[in-house]
């Protein structure tokens, strides 16, 4: 079974690998997932062993990190207790009379280690749970150097790098909750109630009691609580926490609305379409929330990085030691300059901001009605080379409407299309329906030995007659299907697509970001041809069936190695969107096994979407690298003029702590991204 846990007092990405690779050895873990961004816990575990495997669970926390606290319930985390803001400041002032004070050798040290102890009991402690655990971190790399400059007799030095380091430690602490509080307001649609008519009367209820077919209504200012169909009123609706546009749409009777809309100025009532948990708003918050666990390369790199990163900086530290005892042939020097280089290398930087980053263009891109499953999806979005499309649904609205009707013998109309929608009324496809509401009438026709020809239409049998059902060529641009009894046509069925409005501009907008584009249409090839022509695409291919399209995707990702998206809206689209790089499907027109194929999810079926889906990925991107050369080359900086004896502790804090709340601080530049 999968179970999400909240994980309260973690304050580093570090110590999050480390309970994270603790639970998984418990017997009965299948697998542990730690999402430090989102301070949540995903398991998968053995159902029969639940309870025990949770007991052991919370042992663990405990042992590993003391400051943790794992719960089934969310609660606040503020990693800044008051008791540790006033240990502090009596450590600070102890440290202060250490410092300037005259003291006899007794006082001296009495009140130096009391200091010490209060700015960085939790460091000590942490650390010598590392040391039990066979683990090294960063809270060993401080513990060493404090303890080794007072020693060496730099207590001065020693206390205030135990000050700066904790000093940073808490405002990092305060800036990594200012992002998930940031990331939070940026996605929380999630109405408190849902007002629905229950005999005539209104009554409030929780949305997850609502059912499918229930009214709701919605009064102006409030939140639409579940998606639905409006059957009475017209309204102007906010949709910016959904879709990232400003500008009220207009809705009116028989338009979808989607959760987590605003009613802006007249009362709707509103038919439930989707229960609460499949709803667009709460697909919204899990999508979010889940995102991080599909780690990108470059923060799986980090991760696997930092692990091995702090047994190499205690070997270093111990070879410059040595070196400079050589060279100088002073000791406590040597020592000093050891201590300075365990300080400066602290991986902070690198495994706080990676993730961090990752997880703000996530939130950034909710926050447009972009929905992303993993930072791997979006670090591959920032490399596309060539976007395919689907047509119909995707680049057309896929609202087809019958424009014309043949008939060839003495069928008539109607009865053409009592037959052909009587085949076509449990179907879902666009044809299917756009024929099924031209006729608009129920069919009490009996029909048997149903199938469904993928990508080619239906056949069933009435009585002792066979009717084949499906889409043929058409010279004239239009979508044609083909009625036939007994392999004789005595029908032709003409519908026409239109073209969605934002589609040219949003195709202009990914040619212009030097991606490729290509159509890879179902339907003939003259209405692809002359759709590729209206919205600028040179590249088709029609006449496809589903696993053509899937052929095409893999041809093209194997051709130099590109990264390829798919975007589509259909079910026969599922395949393709799976093997794609990055799979888009659209929110509303999609299937749901469209939706669950893909890897990022277009809430409002807005092609505009992608083209600002690319621009956050890249500029997420940017900031990443831009965090991890900005401390990398600081750290080296620092390393090496501590090494020769240019800087000391106080610079060698600024190199860790410093560069960690610059990092942090530049990561949350991609939450207020404007393209």
């Amino acid at each position: 079974m999968n179970k999400e846990l909240n994980v309260v007092g973690l304050d580093c990405a570090n110590c999050a690998l480390t309970l994270e690779k603790y639970v998984a050895k418990i017997e009965g873990v299948i697998s542990c997932n730690i999402n430090f961004s989102t301070s949540k816990m995903f398991l998968e575990i053995a159902d029969e062993k639940y309870k025990s495997i949770l007991k052991e669970i919370y042992k663990t926390a405990k042992i590993v990190n003391p400051d943790v606290k794992i719960t089934e319930n969310k609660q606040n985390d503020t990693n800044i207790k008051v008791y540790d803001i006033l240990l502090y400041i009596i450590g600070i002032l102890l440290g202060i009379i250490v410092i300037f004070g005259k003291l006899n050798y007794i006082a001296y040290y009495i009140l130096l280690i009391i200091s010490a102890l209060f700015l960085g009991y939790r460091t000590y402690y942490k650390a010598f749970l590392q040391i039990i655990h066979l683990k090294l971190n960063e809270n060993l790399l401080i513990t060493i150097s404090v303890i080794g400059a007072c020693v060496i007799g730099e207590s001065t030095e020693g206390i205030m790098v135990i000050a700066l380091y904790t000093l940073g430690k808490m405002l990092e602490a305060r800036a990594v909750n200012y992002s998930r509080k940031s990331i939070s307001a940026l996605i929380n649609t999630q109405p408190e109630y849902a007002t629905i008519l229950c005999s005539g009367k209104e009554k409030k209820v929780k949305p997850e009691s609502v059912h499918i077919g229930d009214i709701l209504i919605v009064k102006p200012g409030e939140k639409v609580a579940l998606d639905g169909v409006i059957i009475e009123g017209n309204a102007n609706i906010d949709k910016k926490h959904l879709t990232g546009e400003s500008v009220p749409v207009a809705v009116k009777i028989d338009d979808d609305i989607a959760s987590g809309s605003i009613v802006l100025d007249s009362n709707l009532m509103i038919k439930v379409t989707n229960e609460y948990k499949d709803s667009t708003v709460s697909k919204i918050l899990n999508l979010v929330s889940n995102a991080s666990n599909k780690k990108s390369k470059t923060e799986s790199f980090i991760a696997k990085f930092s692990s091995y990163y702090t047994i190499c900086v205690i070997a270093l530290s111990i070879i410059v030691w040595g070196i400079t005892w050589l060279v100088l042939k002073d000791l406590n020097t040597a020592i000093y300059r050891g201590l300075i280089f365990l300080v400066v290398s602290c991986p902070c930087a690198f495994a706080i901001s990676v993730p961090l980053s990752y997880f703000s263009g996530i939130g950034r891109c909710s926050k447009q009605g972009i929905l992303i499953k993993g930072s791997n999806y979006l670090d591959a979005c920032a490399n596309l080379n060539k976007i395919l499309f689907d047509k119909t649904g995707t680049i057309t609205t896929g609202d087809f409407q019958v424009v014309k009707i043949d008939t060839i013998g003495k069928i008539t109309k109607s009865h053409l299309l009592q037959i052909v929608v009587a085949g076509e009324q449990n179907s879902l496809h666009p044809i299917a329906k756009a024929i099924c509401n031209y006729y608009n009438k129920k069919v009490n026709i009996k029909i048997s030995n149903f199938k469904e020809i993928s990508g080619k239409g239906i056949s069933f049998s009435i009585k002792s007659n066979q009717y084949m059902v499906g889409r043929s060529l058409n010279a004239k641009g239009y979508t044609q299907v083909d009625v036939t009894k007994n392999d004789k046509l005595i029908g032709i069925i003409y519908l026409s697509d239109k073209i969605k409005d934002n589609a040219k501009q949003a195709i202009k907008d990914i040619n212009d970001l030097k991606i490729d584009t290509m159509i890879l249409s179902g339907d003939n090839n003259i209405i692809t041809k002359k759709v590729c022509k209206a919205v600028g695409i040179k590249e088709y291919k029609s006449e496809l069936l589903p696993e053509d399209k899937f052929k095409i995707v893999e041809c093209e990702k194997n051709k130099e190695n590109k990264t390829i998206a798919f975007v589509g809206d259909g079910l026969n689209d599922a395949p393709a969107l799976q093997l794609s790089d990055v799979g888009i499907s659209m929110g509303i027109k999609g299937s749901q096994a469209t939706i669950e194929s893909s890897d990022v999810v277009i809430a409002d079926d807005n092609l505009n979407q992608i083209p600002k889906l690319i621009k956050i990925s890249k500029f997420t991107k940017k900031i990443v690298m831009q965090n991890i050369i900005f401390a990398g080359l600081t750290k080296f900086i620092f390393l090496l003029l501590g090494s020769l004896g240019i800087t000391g502790m106080v610079f060698a804090v600024f190199a860790d702590v410093g560069v960690t709340l610059l990092a942090i601080l530049n990561s949350l530049r991609v939450l207020t991204y404007k393209k």
